[in-house]
C-alpha cells in the first residue's frame, strides 16, 4: 500500500490521519461530557488534563489533514454514486474538518479567558473556574453538538454504504 491515495483508495497517510482523529475525537467527546458533568472537582480537573491537550492534538492533526490534502489526492467518486451523495460527502467533510477547528478555537479561547491552564497544568492553587462565566463556552458547546451530529450522520452514510450499498466503501479507507 502506498503512503499516498489513488485513484480507488487512500493511502496510508490519510488512512493513518483519519482512524487517529476519529478515535481521539470520540475520546474528546467522552472526555468533554464527563468533565461537564463531573461533580467532584478533583475528577473534573483530571479529566480536563487529558482533554485540553488531546483537543489541542486534533487540531494540529487536521491542519496538517488539510496541508496534506495539497499533496496527495482524493480517490475518484464512486461509479454510480449520484451527484447530490458527491455533494453532500464533501459538504460534510468541509464542514468535519471547520467544526474541529472552530471547537479548537472556542477551546484556546476557554482556556485564555478562564484562567484554567494555570489551575490545571502549572500548580496555581484556587478551584477550577465555573466555564459557563465565560462566551467561549457556549460556543464550545454548539460546535460539539454539530461535530457530533456529523459525526453520527458521517458513520450512518459509511453504513449505508457498506450494508445497503455495498460498494466497499469503507475498504477505500482501511489498511
Amino acid at each position: 500500500m502506498s503512503w499516498k491515495s489513488t485513484a480507488s483508495r487512500y493511502g496510508l497517510v490519510a488512512i493513518a490521519i483519519h482512524w487517529i482523529s476519529a478515535a481521539a475525537i470520540l475520546a474528546l467527546f467522552g472526555l468533554g461530557f464527563a468533565a461537564a458533568n463531573a461533580a467532584d472537582p478533583a475528577t473534573k480537573a483530571a479529566l480536563l488534563r487529558v482533554h485540553v491537550p488531546l483537543g489541542a492534538a486534533i487540531v494540529v492533526l487536521t491542519l496538517l489533514r488539510i496541508v496534506w490534502w495539497r499533496f496527495d489526492r482524493r480517490p475518484d467518486p464512486l461509479p454510480g454514486l449520484p451527484s447530490w451523495q458527491e455533494r453532500s460527502e464533501r459538504l460534510v467533510r468541509s464542514a468535519l474538518y471547520a467544526l474541529i477547528l472552530v471547537m479548537g478555537v472556542s477551546g484556546i479561547g476557554l482556556m485564555i479567558a478562564s484562567g484554567a491552564p494555570g489551575v490545571l497544568f502549572f500548580g496555581e492553587p484556587g478551584p477550577l473556574p465555573d466555564f459557563w462565566q465565560f462566551p467561549p463556552m457556549y460556543g464550545h458547546l454548539t460546535g460539539a453538538v454539530l461535530l457530533l451530529a456529523l459525526a453520527v450522520l458521517h458513520i450512518a452514510a459509511a453504513i449505508y454504504h457498506q450494508l445497503y450499498r455495498r460498494d466497499r466503501l469503507l475498504a477505500r479507507m482501511w489498511r
